[in-house]
């Protein structure tokens, strides 16, 4: 039954993917043939995120033609699903007052992220041309630090007090219902906005309309301080299986709310900026595939200058060694073998650390057990790995000194490249570096580096001259 369940939610997932395509496609065909009217027709029945995902893949000649054909009441929405990059080329072609109608119907939490990605002097400007209502809940989020829970909150909330009956409660719901970004989670405060308790619509639909709130409310809350960082709201979420989780100030005080659809917003930046981190590549808000080529080749070129450099390093060892290599030259084959095993195995470790760091899952207090264990790991998959090259370089020199050194080395520079893809994240995390950035050039360097020296080292042991 399950296997049927999962086929069928493939078909349909394949099904929405065509259709969205097909959206596009003819919404382009419209646009081309300047038959608006077609394209106004096709886009009014569309979901908003399919819709923003027509948009943003048409040519960006038809993005503002595009944009400018959808209703008013379903703009702001549709915006809202759009790519960063696609908002901010619109914006430059929006006359102020469509763009301040705009701004001006997006969610405070939705424009603070577009305004962060926006040059200073145009959020001013877009600052003032806001109505005093949003303005103040913009101004709000934005003196929050960045990636924290009171910069992705949104203060459209519906609040009820402990005196209400559930039919008072259904009236204030009914009221706000069109402006708050969930009635889903409804949260009780007093007469200082402390948050006191919390409950569910549900809660409210199967109470008696007689009730009080304070009779059907839970008392036990969990909530999130303003200065929690983002990540710490995601896993908030994630442990409790909410939909939504209160935020409050330092004196208790209800001010906002993050959602599940911002956390998995921030879920996907943290993710790719983690992706890009261990590739040795900088990340940017800037989607990767529209930046000009020089700013990519500028982002990209840190850390290959840091391994070219380790190379340099791994070839001053090598010719150090030259004459070993003449005389053994069997040898010079195996070494791009040992260093590539080794770098496998340190990337393998490091990533099991640092995902384990991410969802927090590791304790750095914990560090030598942790650092303990992947060293045993080590010693266990060079042994394996040790053994199938010592037979199979005996098979192919018929000479056991050099199989057993390259055996032995790659047992060692194995062992070493787990227990340094181990401890060197622990290490940069509690200095306060980020471990995604750090640790896969400095495992490279010191892999690459030590384990050429190890290889040379056990050949001058047992390989005789």
């Amino acid at each position: 039954m399950a296997e049927s369940q999962n086929i069928t939610s493939a078909e349909e997932l394949a099904s929405r993917d065509e259709l969205r395509e097909l959206v596009r496609s003819q919404l382009q065909m419209f646009l081309e043939q300047e038959n608006f009217q077609g394209a106004k027709t096709l886009l009014v029945p569309v979901q908003p995120a399919d819709a923003a995902h027509a948009i943003e893949r048409l040519p960006p000649e038809l993005h503002a033609i595009a944009f400018r054909l959808l209703p008013k009441d379903k703009s702001s929405e549709i915006y809202e699903h759009l790519d960063s990059t696609v908002q901010q080329t619109l914006i430059e072609e929006f006359k102020n007052q469509e763009l301040q109608e705009l701004i001006d119907r997006m969610s405070p939490d939705d424009r603070v992220r577009l305004l962060d990605e926006l040059p200073a002097d145009l959020v001013r400007r877009l600052l003032k041309q806001l109505s005093s209502s949003e303005r103040q809940a913009t101004s709000l989020l934005l003196g929050y630090e960045p990636n924290t829970a009171g910069r992705i909150m949104t203060p459209e909330y519906v609040s009820l007090k402990e005196h209400f009956t559930v039919s008072q409660a259904f009236d204030r719901i009914r009221n706000l219902a069109n402006i708050t970004e969930t009635i889903y989670a409804l949260y009780v405060t007093d007469g200082t906005r402390h948050l006191t308790g919390i409950l569910s619509l549900r809660d409210l639909v199967t109470a008696e309309p007689e009730q009080t709130i304070g009779e059907i409310m839970t008392r036990d809350v969990v909530s999130v301080h303003t200065s929690m960082d983002q990540e710490e709201v995601a896993r908030t979420i994630q442990r409790y299986d909410f939909l939504a989780v209160p935020v409050v100030d330092s004196e208790q005080r209800l001010v906002g709310i993050v959602t599940v659809d911002d956390v998995l917003d921030v879920i996907e930046r943290e993710t790719t900026e983690d992706i890009y981190a261990l590739g040795g590549l900088q990340a940017d808000r800037e989607n990767y595939f529209q930046m000009n080529l020089f700013r990519i080749s500028r982002r990209r070129v840190t850390w290959l200058l840091v391994l070219l450099v380790t190379n340099i390093f791994t070839g001053g060892v090598i010719a150090a060694n030259e004459d070993m290599l003449e005389q053994v030259v069997s040898l010079a084959m195996f070494i791009p073998l040992l260093v590539d095993t080794g770098g496998n195995v340190g990337t393998q470790s490091s990533t099991v650390i640092i995902r384990g760091l991410n969802m927090d899952k590791i304790r750095t207090r914990l560090a030598w057990q942790i650092i303990r264990r992947e060293a045993l790991v080590g010693i266990l998959l060079g042994l394996m790995m040790g053994i199938i090259v010592i037979l199979v370089a005996y098979v192919f020199l018929q000479d056991w000194p050099v199989a057993l050194t390259v055996g032995l080395s790659l047992w060692a520079i194995a062992t070493l490249a787990s227990t340094s893809g181990a401890a060197l994240p622990l290490l940069f995390k509690s200095l306060g570096f980020d471990p995604a950035l750090m640790s896969a050039p400095f495992i490279t360097t010191f892999v690459d580096v030590l384990g050429v020296l190890i290889y040379f080292y056990v050949a001058r042991a047992l390989v005789a001259f």
